[in-house]
């Protein structure tokens, strides 16, 4: 019995990867998470200029999971380079993620931050609470999602995958549209909304940006329906994001498409072994169910649609 996944020309020693915004902002960071447990990091986004992004209060939790609206904040381009060094001495994936106002900036940065280092890129198009950016500035569109991956594709030659929002009525055709574009695969998802919560002692939004993006629990159930039917409409590799906590989560989401996951906000409400817990608890259901690699079950559902 083996966790190894192959996909978009990627091998993993297992199916989990840190999802971008939690913990990858530095090399060390990126070592530990390696450390315990993830067969690969996807760093947090990275624009070309310095951005401080919204002020705090910035995150909370509720019930359901988390909001959050950083906005993006990171060293820009430049910076990033110098902290993101070395990348391949260290034992397992790391994965760019890169975001920009437009499709020149997104192409600039794959130039200026990709080469060498990384093993794959993410294109970070669905942010729901950063203006100029994501779904504010409308590149979770079918158009604009093309255009921007076909800007970034014809700049590297590294495996590209293009995150999608959970937003969209129509997720399959910009999951098309990224294929079109020349994406190697599909993240689904980023967080939904934005959404709103309010302290009912001063009446106030408690984030100071007033809305987040959604992320959680919450967020699980809308993303295993968009892998689904993004499976049914792509045939570009998907990584299943949103609420996974347990392995229970990261087997859902590959029964209906996924050939591996990234773990955010489940790295809160069970430490950073997260990784080693979730791979455990994969590996005892494939055990029960005499399977012998996580493909026998990656795209079951549909499978047993068509019998």
């Amino acid at each position: 019995m083996s966790l190894r996944v192959q996909f978009a020309g990627l091998t993993l020693k297992n199916p989990t990867l840190l999802a971008s915004g939690v913990l990858g902002v530095s090399r060390s960071s990126i070592k530990n998470v390696l450390q315990h447990g993830a067969a690969g990091c996807v760093i947090k986004s990275i624009s070309l200029e310095e951005r401080k992004g919204h002020a705090a209060p910035n995150m909370l939790t509720f019930e359901g999971g988390m909001l959050n609206a950083v906005g993006y904040s990171n060293p820009g381009v430049d910076e990033a380079k110098k902290e993101f060094e070395k990348l391949r001495d260290l034992d397992g994936t790391v994965i760019a993620s890169i975001v920009g106002k437009d499709e020149h900036e997104f192409a600039e940065m794959a130039e200026r931050l990709l080469p060498g280092e990384f093993s794959a890129v993410e294109l970070a198009l669905s942010c729901p609470h950063t203006p100029g950016y994501g779904t504010l500035a409308g590149q979770n569109s079918p158009e604009n999602t093309e255009s921007i991956t076909r800007a970034v594709r014809e700049k590297t030659k590294l495996p590209l995958f293009v995150k999608l929002s959970p937003n969209s009525s129509a997720i399959a055709d910009v999951a098309r549209a990224a294929e079109a574009g020349g994406a190697d695969g599909i993240t689904a998802t980023n967080t939904m909304g934005p959404g709103m919560v309010i302290d009912i002692q001063t009446g106030q939004p408690i984030l100071d940006f007033k809305m987040g993006g959604v992320s959680g629990p919450a967020l699980r159930p809308i993303a295993v329906r968009c892998i689904y039917d993004i499976y049914k409409a792509v045939r570009i590799p998907i990584i299943g994001c949103g609420g996974i906590t347990y392995g229970r989560d990261a087997i859902e989401m590959m029964m209906v498409g996924a050939s591996a996951v990234e773990i955010g906000t489940g790295v809160y409400y069970r430490g950073i072994d997260v990784f080693k817990k979730v791979c455990r608890e994969i590996e005892s259901f494939m055990e029960i169910n005499r399977y012998a690699s996580p493909k026998d079950f990656i795209g079951r559902t549909h499978k047993l649609e068509e019998v």
